[in-house]
């Protein structure tokens, strides 16, 4: 098996890592990256809305919303532009942004030690990168090097319909 993700890190190595910093939290240090868009702006209220246990979050854009304010959970926080060094001490990172920053991005993350849950397709066809609906397939994410991919969402949708079904009749 060898990992798509650039890294001086093994695979082996990394995933025991990861595994080991997120076992046992009670809160996370999180990153939105793509913050300021529709997919980030979602995510951020579906973090506020489940109270996601959150010690820290950071929020990334673009040059041209850095410096915007955004509330979550009462508090307003200032949107800072994407770089690497954000990165830094973060736990998990969301990926709302387009394939080419993602594909970019994620790998610095990841060598910064973040998980980094990715919305975009730049990942998607990694054969070393897991494709994850936890409503269909959570025990995918027991197995990653630090980046997991999300499916579009028509097929997200269509999947978590089709589960039971394969549950009681095996669909091939």
């Amino acid at each position: 098996m060898r990992c798509r993700v650039p890294s001086g890190v093994c695979c082996i190595a990394r995933k025991r890592r990861l595994k080991v910093r997120l076992e046992g939290k009670e809160s996370y240090s999180v990153a939105i990256a793509g913050a300021t868009g529709l997919v980030g702006q979602e995510l951020r209220s579906i973090l506020e809305d489940r109270s996601f246990p959150l010690d820290r979050l950071v929020l990334l854009a673009s040059e041209d919303s850095a410096g915007e304010r955004l509330e979550f959970a009462g508090e307003s926080i200032r949107v800072e532009v994407l770089d690497a060094r954000w990165f830094e001490g973060i736990d998990i990172a969301f990926f709302c942004l387009g394939s080419e920053l993602a594909r970019e991005y994620a790998p610095k993350a990841v060598e910064r030690g973040c998980v980094v849950i990715d919305n975009s397709s730049a990942f998607r066809m990694e054969p070393d990168v897991p494709l994850v609906v936890p409503e269909v397939n959570p025990e995918a994410l027991k197995d990653h090097g630090g980046i997991i991919a999300n499916p579009n969402c028509s097929t997200i949708q269509m999947v978590v319909a089709l589960k039971p079904l394969h549950d009681a009749a095996r669909i091939k």
